[in-house]
């Protein structure tokens, strides 16, 4: 008997993993109907981080929302979790449900007019609940202002020269003078942050924030070097408030510099697919099988930087296992580099199509793409599979 892991990230703006999942599955039996399946879908921090981990705790988690700001500044009822244990309540926060990049009201707004704020007040709102452990997932977000809203909400005041308090957000950080951190909420210093993530990017710079995800979030190419001066500004006036040197850190640029004000609250960095490899038990899914699949929304250079496809590939070389990517698209520049990764590559779409249709159709197209791949790696095994009449 075939034991097969599946464990793809979510389809951003389409499936969450664990409906990615079933489609997989679905496929599969078409060709290895006594194929044994184990479903483990996987995070990174981003997208699904929230749904992922609360599967895999089970009745230890529990799923809440509240409405606080979103990216734009209007309300956004955001889903975060509380996971129960010996030692305390730990709260799961996903960014991209307050500040997400999907959120298309919020991506209609300038990008140097929006903010994290929202992060920030769920923070408070889970502090005032008595939680002191927090798990934050940085991908997906819209928000390129340095993680300034967090640490307002959180009571740090942004100044101009006046001594006038300033809106937390990228147009106004160009007036920036002061960073007053004298009413930032003491039980923070109590509090365990752990951040996950899938990127490693410092804040400023050629590789930071503005310079590699600007341009996403609708940063104009001619605006990038202006706001990765004015964040490079408040970053070296947010570390002389704080007393922490973290802007060159790893992560310190991941959700638009949302991971350098954690950090420089004393934020522990971590790659968010291993953390989430570890609460779903991957290694331990893959010790005796044969084969693995993976995959996301797109696949391209960046999912070698630990993205969660990546880190599913690692983890199976680990075990001597296969492991075949199948994603919505795959980039063909970087077939070369994704197949020293991967046994197989391969992306969704029968022939031309919109994205929309590809979305709409997603888990069919999914069953289809499982089916094939579970063919070839049949006959490559020399394995009997069903035959299609």
């Amino acid at each position: 008997m075939l034991r097969i892991v599946l464990a793809p990230d979510s389809f951003k703006g389409s499936l969450g993993a664990p409906s990615v999942c079933v489609a997989l599955a679905r496929g599969i039996v078409r060709a290895l109907p006594d194929a044994q399946i184990r479903a483990r879908p996987m995070a990174d921090g981003g997208e699904g981080t929230l749904d992922t981990v609360l599967a895999a705790v089970g009745a230890a988690g529990k799923r809440l929302a509240r409405d606080v700001a979103g990216a734009d500044g209007a309300p956004v009822r955001a889903a975060y979790g509380v996971i129960d244990s010996g030692e305390g309540p730990t709260a799961v926060i996903e960014v991209a449900q307050v500040v997400g990049i999907t959120d298309a009201r919020a991506m209609s707004a300038p990008v140097a007019d929006r903010s994290t704020r929202g992060v920030g007040e769920l923070v408070v709102a889970l502090l005032d609940a008595g939680v002191r452990r927090f798990m934050i997932g940085l991908g997906g977000s819209s928000t390129n202002d340095g993680g300034s809203g967090l640490l307002a909400a959180l009571g740090v005041a942004l100044l101009d020269a006046s001594g006038r308090e300033l809106p937390a957000m990228p147009r106004a950080l160009a007036r920036l003078a002061r960073v007053d951190a004298a009413r930032l909420d003491p039980r923070i210093a109590q509090s365990e942050l752990r951040i996950m993530s899938d990127v490693d990017n410092p804040l400023t710079g050629a590789l930071g924030a503005t310079a590699v995800f600007g341009p996403q979030k609708g940063v104009a190419p001619g605006d990038v070097d202006a706001l990765d001066a004015t964040l490079g500004r408040y970053a070296a006036l947010a570390e002389r408030a704080l007393g922490r040197d973290v802007a060159r850190h790893p992560g310190a640029g991941a959700a638009g510099g949302l991971g350098f004000a954690l950090q420089l609250l004393g934020g522990k960095f971590a790659s968010g697919a291993e953390v989430v490899a570890g609460l779903i038990g991957l290694d331990a899914a893959l010790a005796d099988a044969d084969w693995a699949i993976t995959g996301e929304g797109r696949s391209d250079r960046q999912t070698l930087l630990a993205k969660a496809p990546f880190v599913v590939a690692r983890h199976a070389a680990a075990h001597g296992i296969p492991v075949t990517l199948i994603s919505g698209a795959v980039d063909a520049a970087a077939l070369a580099d994704l197949a020293a990764h991967f046994a197989g590559c391969f992306a969704l779409p029968n022939g031309p199509a919109t994205l929309a249709d590809c979305i709409r159709d997603a888990a069919f197209l999914l069953e289809a793409r499982a089916e094939q791949a579970a063919r070839v790696f049949a006959a490559g095994r020399g394995l009997p599979h069903r035959t299609v009449k």
